[in-house]
């Protein structure tokens, strides 16, 4: 159509404008090596969920004993001593949720790269759940951050941020920015998928 949108206001503007005049932002028809970016981001993310996942994400420290638990042990812990909704919280924002959106960003990217049976609009929309639920993912770090704050009652106890919760922040802020480098006008270019084939898949 000869038109061109800013990324950060979405402003159209004629093809071949340089700068968007609302804004100041660079306008692109598709960012430049998006796909590189996606994947970089995405390949740190994964490398620093595996030793979140593996240490201690807190540090509790009594007279007597000191205990550390991982994400999962924490979250077993709780259901043990019967707060099974906060455990079920814990988990979908510390495992499912992650998971989902390493699986959705590599299906997003693969999509562009080979071409997918499901039709753009579907991935369009998974796209803004993947952006959407991004700013819930760091709901570990903050409670740890808040224990440690309030919990400090000297030589009784004392709560701390294990080395885990480094590489949590590190994962989430890293699939944050894999998300935020996928240029969704991709998922445009190209033919849809017939309608024979999305009856399929529903």
């Amino acid at each position: 159509m000869g038109l061109v949108a800013c990324t950060r206001c979405t402003r159209v503007w004629p093809a071949g404008t340089r700068c968007c005049a609302r804004c100041g932002q660079r306008l692109y028809p598709r960012v430049p090596q998006s796909l590189q970016r996606v994947w970089a981001w995405w390949s740190l993310g994964l490398i620093a969920y595996v030793p979140a996942n593996i240490y201690p994400m807190l540090e509790t420290r009594t007279l007597v004993s000191t205990q550390d638990n991982t994400i999962v042990g924490g979250a077993v812990e709780i259901a043990r001593h019967g707060s099974w909704g906060i455990a079920a919280v814990i988990l979908t924002a510390s495992v499912l949720i992650p998971i989902g959106k390493f699986l959705a960003v590599a299906g997003l990217a693969l999509s562009v790269a080979h071409g997918s049976h499901v039709s753009r609009a579907r991935r369009q929309q998974l796209y803004e759940v993947v952006e959407y639920i991004g700013r819930w993912s760091m709901i570990d770090v903050f409670v740890v951050a808040i224990l440690s704050a309030l919990v400090q009652l000297g030589a009784v106890v004392s709560i701390s941020p294990g080395p885990a919760s480094l590489f949590f922040a590190v994962s989430v802020i890293a699939t944050m920015l894999s998300a935020q480098s996928f240029d969704s006008r991709l998922l445009w270019d190209g033919p849809d998928p017939s309608p024979a084939s999305r009856s399929r898949l529903a």
